[in-house]
């Protein structure tokens, strides 16, 4: 199939140095609000990729659940594909493709674990059928069939019929601490907005824009 006459102007919006917040986290913020504000759905999700120690590159799409000046917080199986990846190799990055609003923010950083309480305050506030969820699955491993997982699945609930479900030792969450920010702006004839936000030794961050 032939692509090359889709085309699309990009006109919704520009983007100015003197219109970004001094702190990138500050700017995710505000662009995020606006996502909410344009109803896309799912404005959370982003795409995560990560690269093992062969070098072997790999991408999946997660849902960010909290973030704050320390970093962006997600939440996966330890044993998954992604989390043998970063304890490979911590260099990781994100993207949210906000396409409707004609925007995309790239983060650059390194991952590592959250604290076994902060995943735990997470978990429990997690519907009963995630919590469920999170102990049926082996994430990355081979299954011969879906049947499994539901059985596997009605006896979990058998299980924890009548308590609460305990947070697996295998389950928790990544924060992925920012060194650099992209904002990107698309613009009419490909002449696009781009600054990147990068974090100086003194957590100070210098802005830049970029060539599109």
């Amino acid at each position: 199939m032939d692509l090359s006459s889709f085309r699309k102007e990009y006109l919704k919006d520009t983007l100015h140095r003197k219109d970004l917040h001094a702190n990138p986290v500050e700017q995710f913020q505000i662009w995020f609000n606006q996502a909410l504000e344009a109803n896309i759905p799912e404005p959370n999700a982003m795409s995560v990729a990560t690269v093992n120690a062969q070098g072997h590159p790999s991408l999946r799409t997660v849902l960010l659940k909290y973030f704050s000046e320390e970093g962006f917080v997600f939440f996966t199986n330890y044993e998954s594909r992604k989390a043998h990846d970063i304890s490979e190799n911590a260099n990781v990055c994100i993207m949210f493709p906000w396409v409707v609003l004609e925007r995309q923010i790239i983060i650059y950083g390194k991952a590592e674990k959250v604290s076994r309480a902060e995943s735990l305050r997470y978990f429990m506030k997690r519907p009963k059928d995630s919590q469920l969820g999170a102990w049926v699955s082996h994430q990355s491993s081979v299954i011969s069939g879906r049947k499994l997982l539901e059985m596997k699945l009605i006896e979990l609930k058998r299980k924890f019929a009548d308590g609460e479900v305990p947070i697996p030792s295998f389950w928790g969450g990544f924060r992925i601490v920012p060194s650099q920010v992209e904002f990107w702006q698309g613009g009419p004839g490909r002449v696009h907005d781009r600054f990147m936000y990068t974090r100086r030794e003194d957590n100070s961050w210098t802005i830049e824009r970029l060539q599109p």
